[in-house]
């Protein structure tokens, strides 16, 4: 059952939506450490929404209530934190600043309508953060930016700001300018530029409004004609810029109004500074939230089809229109089970309502196509981990399901009579492998029933059962990514250990020779009786493998020839030298020898298998490994490192070239062979201050040198 409202400080019950004019989604970015999620506590303190923002007994917070965020002292999933400002339900999705869970990220930023980018004043930001404004730029999401941390003794708001403006280009201006305590060093209130009044914290939040002292007018005057300007140049009233040159005193209702306007449509980003410690700026913060960001009724929706990919009108945000929602995020709650986070974009969705589940296929991920019809039970409304009972989600609304037996997420919910689906959003690849291994046969069931709820949940994260190579094998974002999954499968009860990633070779001959099988046993009043001869050749890479049937007179009866192509076929897939599959060869049958009684499919299978090892002694056995196509995304001065460090990797670097999705940034093409791509991911963001990405495609199998073959030979020969 839900956990009660009076957990974790939580008040009230949950806020209730008429319609999607009164709510808004905002997703919180910024890199970590940031103060996102501190200053997430803080509004919701300052709105009584939770009676105090902070850690409670089991060192969680409202937002991070993951246990997993605690042992890695950083945010690692997505929350959805909802409170009530001035009859409006703001959907804050916090969202973790750390690169390895950008899939909670993305996440967020698919729920939301608009966002608020969170600067330290004391740390800036990094060129993630930065990437990340231009990717909102590309699709016109509405921005804010929230300057935090001023209470601590480095913080800069001037450096900040001038940084935002830099990196983020033009119209990024603050809205209000910090004023200084009676100490010359705390931030005791605002400037405010527009009103040209002082907002005094004083005594604590909410602040107290005044006239400025005169020795505030300055500050407030050098910034208030910049502000006003970057408004009035986005106002749809033309006249507005003239008049205003022309000396004329633009009313503050006139300015309000235009600034609502343009930060609405995407075109200023206003700055404003805010102390989650203190209150400083948090009713500022708020009226920028609810006043200034879109509701959803202004927001583009997602396409839709049928499931069977049919087209279909575009979707509006109407409550009473079809049910069509997304399940942004399923997580697994011990107590609860499994929990799935909801964005409502079209219709109602209310209790006990049979819904149709349908989702993308992604079967190298594990995620078939799927469609199913079920019921909602209750819906609520979350705060981290709390839910509290709702009546309905209308649309633009957020909302989380429980115990549905079928959604993941990613999966659209619509109406059993109207089975839609919603095109995907992009997620990254995941790239670093980590080999698994379950310590015991009951631990072996326990890691495939948690992994498949843990793969459902996380799109970031790909299940892999080599066949070759045997292992089972996660593939992550990142090693703090591959952290929090072995974390949980571990407080699942999963007893489990990590094992070196193997990459899958393959074996070949690279030159001709002769082999000869003799296959000649007697057991049990039976026997085995079976000899051949075959001629062996490389074929070019690529080719496969080819059997030619060249016996003459009947030296090897018609009937045991596939016997004998059998028994090679088999040699080749168990391998010749270290137990690799064997490749590009054509062996040839040229001879060979019969018994009236005693030969046997099984004994000419044997002999083949033994010829083909004869031959492997005198043809110049080679292993091969696998060669990936890479390219690379990199800021331009990180180009000089990544080729330096591609050549390295004995990568073959085939150009580079201007990235056409990003000014300033560049994408390398190379070929690099797999075993050095293993934990590249990792290496790669490190040497590129996060800022890099790469994506992989196989490209084909390449003679492995000489001096790592003969140490996997001796690897081999060691394990019997």
């Amino acid at each position: 059952m839900a956990q009660k409202n009076q957990e974790k400080g939580v008040t009230g019950g949950a806020p209730v939506v008429t319609g999607p004019d009164r709510v808004r989604n905002v997703v919180l970015v910024g890199h970590s450490g940031a103060g996102k999620t501190t200053l997430v506590e803080a509004l919701l303190a300052a709105t009584g929404t939770i009676g105090r923002a902070g850690t409670v007994t089991d060192g969680t917070t409202v937002c991070d209530h993951d246990p997993a965020a605690v042992r890695q002292q950083r945010s690692v999933s997505l929350a959805c934190a909802p409170l009530v400002h001035d009859g409006v339900k703001v959907n804050l999705l916090d969202t973790p600043g750390y690169a390895d869970f950008v899939g909670e990220l993305r996440a967020g930023l698919r729920a939301a309508d608009a966002a608020l980018f969170v600067v330290s004043a004391v740390d800036g930001m990094d060129a993630a953060t930065a990437a990340l404004w231009e990717e909102c730029a590309a699709v016109d999401m509405p921005r804010a930016v929230a300057v935090a941390r001023l209470d601590h003794p480095r913080a800069d708001f001037d450096e900040a700001v001038a940084l935002c403006q830099r990196v983020f280009g033009d119209n990024v201006l603050p809205l209000y300018l910090p004023m200084l305590g009676d100490d010359g060093v705390s931030t005791a209130g605002l400037l405010g530029l527009i009103t040209q009044r002082v907002f005094d914290y004083t005594a604590g939040h909410p602040a107290a409004v005044r006239e400025p002292d005169p020795e505030h007018l300055p500050a407030i005057g050098e910034s208030r004609g910049e502000l006003i300007e970057g408004i009035i140049a986005e106002s749809e009233d033309e006249t507005l810029m003239d008049r205003y040159l022309g000396g004329e005193e633009i009313g503050t209702d006139i300015l309000i109004e235009d600034l609502e306007k343009a930060v609405a449509r995407g075109h200023f980003y206003p700055v404003v500074p805010v102390c989650a410690g203190t209150g400083v700026g948090l009713d500022a913060l708020l009226e920028v939230l609810t006043a200034g960001f879109p509701s959803p009724l202004e927001h583009d929706l997602p396409a839709v089809t049928g499931v069977d990919g049919s087209p279909r009108p575009p979707l509006t945000c109407d409550p009473d229109g079809p049910l069509v929602a997304e399940v942004v995020k399923t997580t697994v709650d011990r107590h609860v089970g499994r929990v799935s986070l909801v964005r409502v974009f079209s219709g109602t969705l209310r209790p006990d309502q049979v819904i149709h589940v349908s989702g993308h296929g992604l079967t190298e991920r594990g995620h078939p196509d799927h469609d199913a019809d079920e019921r909602v039970g209750h819906i609520y409304t979350p705060l981290g981990a709390t839910l509290r009972e709702a009546d309905a989600c209308v649309a633009g609304d957020l909302c989380a399901i429980t115990k549905s037996g079928s959604a993941e997420t990613g999966d659209t919910i619509s109406a059993r009579d109207e089975p839609l689906l919603i095109a995907p959003w992009d997620m990254p690849e995941p790239l670093l492998p980590v080999a698994i291994v379950a310590k015991s046969r009951a631990d072996e069931d326990a890691l495939a029933r948690n992994l498949g709820r843990l793969v459902a949940g996380d799109p970031t994260m790909r299940l892999e059962r080599n066949p070759e190579t045997h292992q089972l094998v996660l593939w992550c974002m990142g090693e703090a990514h591959a952290d929090v999954v072995l974390d949980r499968l571990r407080s699942g009860g999963v007893e489990l250990e990590t094992e070196p990633v193997r990459v899958s070779l393959r074996e070949t001959l690279t030159g001709a020779a002769r082999g000869h099988g003799r296959h000649v046993k007697q057991s049990g009043g039976h026997g085995q009786y079976a000899v051949c001869d075959i001629e062996v050749e490389p074929l070019p890479r690529g080719a496969g493998f080819e059997f030619v049937d060249k016996v003459v007179g009947g030296a090897v009866p018609h009937n045991y020839i596939p016997s004998v192509e059998k028994g090679v076929r088999a040699q080749l897939e168990r391998g010749l030298v270290a137990g690799h599959p064997v490749v590009d060869l054509r062996v040839t049958l040229v001879d060979g020898k019969a018994h009236s009684v005693d030969s046997s499919d099984a004994a000419f299978q044997t002999a083949g298998a033994m010829a083909l090892r004869d031959a492997a002694d005198k043809a110049a056995p080679a292993l091969l490994e696998p060669v990936d196509e890479v390219t690379v995304r990199v800021p331009d001065p990180s180009v000089g490192a990544v080729l330096g460090d591609l050549s390295g990797r004995r990568g073959r670097v085939l150009g580079t070239e201007p990235d056409p999705d990003a000014e300033g940034r560049t994408l390398v093409r190379a070929e690099v062979p797999a075993t050095e791509l293993l934990r590249y991911a990792v290496e790669l963001r490190a040497m590129t201050a996060g800022t890099g990405t790469f994506r992989r495609e196989f490209a084909r199998y390449d003679p492995m040198p000489t001096h790592l073959a003969d140490q996997l030979r001796k690897e081999h020969a060691a394990d019997g």
